[in-house]
């Protein structure tokens, strides 16, 4: 890369942050078109990535790889840290990702967001979100990154909880925030170890000195990441934060499951490849993260009602397909990368044809109330029917060529691991084609179980067994375009990428070359077991809720059933394993300072202050008392020194 393109980097962070803080501080006086502000500082820094991008496709592999020192921001003894910007071939598959997704979601919501007063700051935040995203993925030391990551975890808060005029979605967005300090912990023990250990915390210094370190030191360093990650991407047992964050406007979602926020994690952990290979014991647990996450993801996902939140359970299991890969080492590191990258484009497909539909049926989010939408919506019914064979993993879509990879890597290994992680992952993949051909099907598919009409004459609401009146349509093309430009990612992106395994020969000056390992499983038996096992989800879902009716109320379920509604009581678990001993702990911190060192102190200041009254009591003013009081004095002065003198001696 040349030196003048490598310089374009901090506008990339620049560009946005700019929009955003003009949309904050003009105020009102932007509200007619801020939001198209927001849209070109969005855009525009997609076209200064894409000219970063060309530049290093131009050069040779051994030269795309180039760090931009701005100033020196930290030189505290052994500490020194620089505001640098390392530009390479993970940073920048993260930085296209962001700006096209992001842009497409800004001009998605210019639409959806018209009718709100507040648009213009709604903008100044998803700004705020871009820049703060690329500042994560663009910083060259782990402080650095620390404040991208603080900063998504700013506007995250300030998107989820966008409406806060409405509790619950004020509270969604102090639960995510909340949850997400707790695994900032984990990032700031391990920069803290990391220089203690390796002296900096730039990424050239600690993943070039992790191979000779102490293995406890890696391993410590490589599960506190882990916990980060884990509060990011919602991986247990920091997953509850996610499904409450769709109480944002849905474009929010879109971009905090697609291009943004969850996929930070899985960054995180690829980014510190070297810290990991030197641990291998953090390496299995990371794997065991992600395997245990994918399912319980995909459980949830299969009794959500709510449109958005099903899509929610579902981004949990499939980041925590990527979470397996990088748990894997090497071989899994550019598939994590490479299905985060499909998953962008059909997952924010997906969250945005959701909100479509929810625009067409006056906001509601009931898939119970739904139906027979396909003939109403077409451009939606299409774009989300190939987002949703791209998530199932169907060939030729995107999903078949990412997801599988993981199936496939899942299997590489010796002993049970293999085995293992290898049947989570396929299992995975069936669950998968059930929950989400559930979605479409109750959405698009079956009779409609709404009226369009007032049946039976003025003052009646809704249809004879309380059916609720709706009258969909179509949504304007500033919704449906990025739909569409999404759902052509969907289908080519896969195929594009992994032809001659591009993608990850691209990868390879950041994630190194991986040597290739025949699975324990003949791959065409592991792809025929897959398609088999999607095959068999989507058949099951059509059953169910395409050629049977589907009831408008959720009927009586077994118990597990009724346990995936509410998200298997992971908020339940959290209560009695974190917040009440966490109550119990802090009522007698409170109780032992009250009774211990309040008392204390307290005690001998009233000690101090009674002293002070007696000794008040003798400046009486009386002339008489301290005569008497001078020759007593004078008294004890001679009764000492006859005592100690040769007199009293004698």
């Amino acid at each position: 890369m040349t030196m003048q393109t490598l310089s374009l980097a901090p506008w990339l962070v620049a560009t946005p942050l700019i929009g955003a803080a003009l949309l904050l501080l003009v105020g009102r006086r932007s509200d007619r078109w801020g939001h198209w502000l927001g849209v070109l500082a969005s855009t525009a820094t997609f076209v200064i990535g894409l000219v970063i991008l060309l530049d290093m496709l131009a050069a040779d592999p051994d030269q795309r790889v180039g760090v931009h020192t701005v100033a020196s921001w930290i030189d505290v003894g052994p500490l020194q840290v620089d505001v640098g910007f390392q530009v390479d071939p993970l940073s920048m598959t993260f930085v296209m990702l962001i700006t096209l997704v992001g842009s497409l979601i800004h001009l998605y919501s210019v639409a959806y967001m018209s009718h709100d007063r507040d648009r213009r700051r709604f903008f100044a935040y998803l700004n705020l979100f871009v820049a703060a995203m690329l500042l994560l993925v663009l910083a060259d030391s782990y402080l650095l990154l620390f404040v991208g990551w603080e900063g998504v975890g700013l506007a995250s808060f300030l998107l989820i909880g966008f409406w806060d005029h409405h509790l619950p979605n004020a509270v969604a967005g102090k639960k995510a925030f909340v949850m997400n300090r707790v695994g900032d912990m984990g990032l700031i023990a391990a920069m803290m170890l990391m220089l203690a250990t390796f002296g900096g915390v730039d990424f050239s210094t600690v993943l070039g000195s992790a191979g000779a370190a102490d293995q406890g030191t890696t391993t410590a360093i490589g599960l506190l990441l882990l916990l980060a990650a884990c509060g990011k991407s919602a991986q247990l047992p920091l997953q509850a934060w996610l499904g409450d964050a769709m109480a944002g406007p849905t474009p929010v979602s879109a971009l905090i499951h697609a291009a943004t926020m969850v996929t930070a994690g899985v960054y995180l952990l690829v980014r510190s490849g070297p810290v990991l290979e030197a641990a291998p014991d953090a390496q299995l647990v990371i794997a065991v993260v992600g395997a245990l996450t994918l399912l319980f993801g995909a459980v949830v996902g299969c009794a959500k009602d709510d449109i958005k939140k099903a899509l929610a359970a579902s981004t949990m299991s499939q980041i925590g397909y990527m979470m397996l890969a990088a748990g894997l080492g090497p071989v899994g590191y550019a598939f994590a990368i490479f299905h985060l990258v499909t998953h962008g484009f059909f997952k924010a497909g997906l969250f945005l044809g959701a909100g479509s539909v929810m625009h067409a049926m006056d906001d509601d989010v009931n898939m119970r109330r739904f139906g027979g939408l396909a003939r109403l919506l077409p451009v939606t019914a299409i774009t989300m029917g190939l987002g949703w064979l791209a998530i199932l993993g169907v060939p030729p879509f995107s999903g078949f060529y990412s997801k599988d990879k993981i199936i496939e890597a899942a299997f590489v290994g010796e002993g049970w691991r293999p085995w293992v992680f290898g049947t989570v992952a396929l299992l995975g993949a069936g669950i998968t084609a059930y929950y989400m051909s559930r979605l479409f099907f109750m959405t698009f598919m079956g009779r409609r179980r709404w009226v369009t009409e007032l049946a039976g004459g003025a003052g009646r609401e809704g249809g004879s067994d309380g059916t609720p009146v709706r009258h969909p349509h179509e949504s304007p093309w500033l919704m449906t375009l990025p739909m569409i430009v999404l759902a052509v990612g969907s289908v080519g992106l896969g195929f594009a990428l992994n032809a001659g395994e591009r993608f990850v020969h691209f990868l390879e000056p950041v994630t190194g070359h991986a040597e290739h390992h025949d699975p324990v499983l003949p791959i065409w038996l592991i792809i025929t077991l897959t398609l088999t096992l999607v095959a068999a989800g989507l058949a099951l879902a059509f059953v169910q809720y395409a050629m049977r009716p589907v009831p408008t109320t959720p009927p009586p379920a077994p118990a597990v059933v009724r346990a995936a509604r509410v998200d298997l009581h992971q908020d339940d678990v959290n209560e009695a394993v974190v917040m009440l001993p966490g109550k119990v702990l802090t009522r007698s911190l409170v109780f032992a300072d009250r009774t211990a060192v309040d008392a204390g102190w307290l005690g001998l200041a009233g000690g101090v202050g009674r002293f002070g009254t007696w000794l008040r009591g003798l400046q009486s003013g009386y002339v008489r008392q301290y005569a008497a009081m001078t020759l007593g004095g004078l008294g004890v002065i001679v009764l000492v020194i006859w005592l100690f003198s040769g007199q009293g001696a004698s």
